[in-house]
Parts: structure tokens; sequence; C-alpha cells
């Protein structure tokens, strides 16, 4: 089963994008973030009439987050527990075909210091929660998304630029770290444990024709999980689109 992240930054603006990844058969799960629309507006009937079943976490305008399956979805958990007064979309966790999976829009938290900042903070610490209560259960558990952090200086074009970034200081990457130590597999560096395999190329500087990205969209596996993965990696492909998306596919595929 391939098991896709992508963050689409509107699905409305990627609706045809996306729905021309669902129909060549690059994935059987495809976790969206920042599709920035309710769940009432999110556009299910033209994925469900191609096949795939649909589940949201919406948000006018802002964050948001989806999963598409061509396998049935049972829901889990919407938003992170015990987190009843955020307003932001941000946490949708499903079982699919024995998989528990969670799709993850962590805050940006720039700029920093400040209140974006310190929400991201609090957020990583609810976050590490949740993941380590669903590893305790001894369950196959993927944690995906677009988590804001560049892990380490390999995943980013050049690393002192980003030194008082939110996505890139030491106490973000502690936190991220914290989160893979209780025993999480980062997927992707388990296949290539060396090169660049940037996600994300913003809209401005050349960043994409120069290749001047970063990876901060990520699939962390479980023990249980870790042991069924075959084959990791981005697709580039539709970031070089016409009206793309800031981030590109990840994707990992899981025997079940």
């Amino acid at each position: 089963m391939r098991i896709t992240s992508w963050n689409v930054n509107s699905i409305k603006a990627r609706l045809e994008h996306v729905l021309d990844y669902c129909k060549t058969d690059k994935a059987d799960v495809l976790l969206l973030q920042e599709v920035k629309t309710t769940n009432e507006n999110f556009p299910r009937q033209s994925f469900e009439d191609i096949g795939w079943q649909v589940s949201t976490h919406g948000q006018k305008t802002y964050n948001g987050v989806a999963i598409l399956s061509k396998r049935p979805i049972k829901v889990t958990q919407v938003g992170l527990p015990d987190d009843d007064n955020d307003q932001q979309a941000r946490y949708i966790e499903a079982e699919i075909e024995g998989i528990r999976i969670a799709n993850i829009y962590l805050p940006n938290g720039n700029p920093c210091p400040g209140p974006k900042y310190d929400y991201k903070l609090a957020w990583m610490d609810k976050l590490f929660s949740r993941a380590k209560y669903l590893f305790n259960r001894e369950i196959p558990v993927l944690l995906a998304g677009d988590f804001n952090v560049i892990p380490h200086p390999i995943d980013c074009y050049d690393p002192p630029s980003w030194q008082d970034d939110a996505l890139y200081r030491e106490e973000i990457r502690l936190k991220f770290y914290a989160i893979c130590n209780i025993g999480y597999l980062d997927a992707l560096r388990q296949i290539h444990p060396n090169g660049a395999y940037y996600t994300f190329w913003d809209y401005q500087k050349g960043a994409w024709p120069k290749d001047n990205g970063i990876r901060i969209d990520h699939l962390l596996l479980s023990p249980e999980a870790a042991c069924r993965l075959s084959d990791c990696n981005v697709d580039r492909n539709p970031r070089g689109l016409e009206k793309a998306s800031d981030h590109t596919p990840i994707w990992c595929d899981l025997t079940i």
C-alpha cells in the first residue's frame, strides 16, 4: 500500500493536480495538508466520483487536513486529544488496512520569538504525547505530513541562512528528535540515508529552478510499521507543474 503525503496549499487551487495524481494510480492513500477549506466545502464528490473515500478536518481559509483513500477509512481522532480549545485544524488520524495513520500539519512558528512560536512549541509537546500513546499500543503507526521542521543540515540547501528560522531552530529540532527517539523511524532516511531530498521550494527568489529546497514533510514509522517498509521517496514532478503547490509529495510503500 502506497501512502503519500502532500501539502497542497489550497485544495481549490490545486484540485486538478490532486485529481490527476489520484487518477494516475500513484497512491492508495493520500494525506493532504493545508487544504484551506471547511468540511462542507471540500470537493468530496470529485474524489468519490473516481472511487476514493474522503475524511476531512477543515477550517475556513487556513490550515485543514484531509485523508483520501481507495480503501475504507476508520477515523480514530480529529484534532489532538485534550485540545478542544484549539480552533486550528491540523490533525486527523485514521486506521486503514490495520495501519494507524496520523495526518499532521504542524505550525510554522514564525516569526520567533512570539506567540506563533510559542504555539508551535506547545503543539509539538501535545503531538509528542499522542505519538508516545500510539507507540505504546504496539500497533503499526505512521506519523505523516508537513512537520515544518528541517531535521538536519543535509535537509536544507543553505543551513546557515535558516539558523534563526522557526523551522530550523535548535529548540524545534530537539522536539522533533524527541518524537523520533520514542522509537519512530524516518522512512526516507531508512531508504536513502544520504543525499538531498527536498519537499518544499519557496515561490520566491527562484527557489525551484535553483533547487534551493528544504525537507520539512516527513513519514515516521513505529517499529510495527517500519518492518513493513519496502520503499520511500519524494515525487518532485508535481512541483514543476503550472500553478503548483510549494510542496511536493513524499511517499512510502508498506506491505499489508
